[in-house]
């Protein structure tokens, strides 16, 4: 019986993270240590999605979805850092990112629980019927998509 219950709360503590925090493990970025309220208010802030703005075509970037570990990581791969973004999931659910650095050892972890809806929802599988369909990044002054695959 112990058992069951210690699993339980583990499994509560990795889906909602500890003190409102979105995950269990700080994020390696100390730009995106924020708390649900924070990341929330945020996102709030930055509704409703901006289908006025241009689109600047595929990123040259790569998503992996993990729905296991409930995290999107993406790698940018153009020759130049990205600054000030909003990465947006199905239009709906957006998490405000400081800088991407291009290259492999600049690749991003961002938690489902990081991306919030105008409702101030996070954004959840349920229990897989919600998938990331589409994942787009604003910079620049232009929408982007992010190519996404499954992670290994």
């Amino acid at each position: 019986m112990k058992f069951h219950v210690c699993a339980a709360l583990l499994g509560a503590g990795l889906t909602l993270g500890c003190a409102g925090r979105p995950s269990l493990l700080p994020n390696s970025d100390p730009d995106l240590r924020k708390t649900m309220a924070e990341l929330a208010a945020d996102g709030a802030k930055r509704h409703p999605y901006k289908s006025e703005v241009p689109r600047g075509g595929e990123a040259l970037a790569r998503a992996s979805v993990d729905y296991t570990f409930k995290n999107i990581q993406i790698l940018n791969y153009s020759d130049i850092d990205w600054e000030d973004l909003e990465i947006w999931v199905n239009q709906s659910y957006v998490v405000y990112v400081p800088k991407i650095p291009h290259g492999k050892d600049g690749a991003k972890t961002l938690d489902f629980a990081m991306f919030f809806d105008d409702k101030g929802e996070y954004f959840w599988t349920d229990h897989g019927k919600s998938r990331v369909d589409q994942l787009e990044v604003l910079r620049d002054g232009k929408i982007y998509n992010i190519k996404t695959a499954p992670a290994d």
